[in-house]
């Protein structure tokens, strides 16, 4: 609602927004390129049978996402083969090979799984991810978060780092499901695993246009996303709102900085949320000036990170749950995370600040 005498209840001169969750519905893309991920890695490269069931729901992955460290879809794909693995009747290696290309790790892992005799059907039955949680919600969370609950020897089994045609068999299967047709044209390499349609197109915007539009008119805004900066851009265009944004901080922003900071100081550091460097990094863009900002989260990193700023600059941490089921609950672990205010609907920034 506005405010007697047309003041905002919530004066702002930027406005950061986070992208997936906030303004375009993911549940269709990203997170159905999780689950695809986890299962075509278990089937094809480690020869799993697989099962009439889904091995991973929207609302699991709600649950490792709510314990925070998760930020990176590619981590959290990894974290939950690394859960999944566990409960597998597979013996880890008692250390990590390392390869020079994606085809002998994969010839390598088909060795590794045709030794025991797995199935689908068989972690679908064993799986309990909400006591999972229970774990590793006693933990800082992330991949470290997830081998401290396991024998750390899964990892051996986990290829999920390094480049696409190299050992990194997660993110290889990952892009390839989530770009489709456009996977070859960006890494000029051919698929292996997926050659359907690209996850991405079922992407929808969660916020009108023209509300974007009306937030620009009062507002400066910005975006600091997780996604590599590409599919940052394509969305904007695809979508028709990149003339709305302002300033774009994404994953390779974090990777170029934190690549700076090796070469200048020795130190490896990880900027990525729930590091405040992206929001930060993303007013910057806009203005050096001490401005008035909210940044808007839908995820316990979000709110952590936009807390960290606040050691720096004058922000508001807005929680947003999103679409679907568990309204309450990811309220709370928004709030439990440091969320100043939690709205469902995007549309709601509106009446907020202008």
């Amino acid at each position: 609602m506005k405010c007697k005498g047309n003041r905002r209840p919530f004066p702002l001169d930027v406005l950061i927004l986070d992208m997936d969750g906030v303004l375009i519905d993911v549940t269709k893309s990203y997170r159905e390129t999780i689950k695809k991920t986890v299962q075509l890695y278990l089937e094809d490269s480690l020869g799993f049978k697989g099962g009439k069931g889904v091995l991973v729901s929207d609302e699991e992955i709600s649950l490792f996402k709510e314990i925070g460290g998760f930020n990176n879809d590619w981590d959290l794909t990894s974290g939950l083969l690394l859960y999944f693995l566990s409960l597998s009747n597979l013996v880890p290696p008692l250390r990590k090979s390392h390869f020079h290309s994606i085809g002998e790790t994969i010839q390598y892992l088909r060795f590794l799984g045709s030794n025991c005799s797995n199935d689908i059907e068989t972690l679908l039955k064993k799986k309990d991810i909400p006591d999972f949680k229970t774990r590793l919600a006693k933990t800082m969370g992330g991949l470290k978060g997830v081998s401290s609950c396991i024998d750390p020897a899964w990892k051996n089994l986990v290829y999920g780092s390094g480049d696409l045609n190299g050992e990194n068999v997660v993110k290889r299967i990952f892009q390839e499901v989530y770009l489709g047709k456009r996977f070859q044209s960006y890494y000029h390499l051919r698929p292996i695993f997926y050659r359907g349609e690209g996850l991405y197109t079922r992407e929808k915007l969660l916020i009108k246009k023209d509300t974007l539009k009306e937030l620009s008119r009062y507002l400066r805004l910005g975006i600091a996303s997780g996604r590599p900066r590409m599919e940052a851009r394509w969305a904007l265009k695809q979508f028709g709102i990149e003339n709305y944004i302002q300033s774009l901080v994404t994953l390779d922003d974090c990777q170029e900085e934190e690549e700076r900071v090796l070469q200048n100081t020795g130190r490896r550091v990880h900027l990525s949320k729930p590091h405040p460097f992206s929001i930060l990094e993303a007013i910057r863009k806009i203005t050096p000036e001490k401005v008035r900002s909210a940044y808007v989260g839908d995820v316990v990193d979000d709110m952590l990170a936009a807390n960290k700023a606040k050691k720096e600059v004058d922000i508001l941490a807005i929680g947003c749950t999103g679409p679907g089921r568990n309204q309450s609950i990811r309220r709370k672990a928004l709030i439990h995370a440091g969320a100043d205010l939690v709205i469902q609907n995007p549309e709601e920034l509106l009446h907020l600040v202008v």
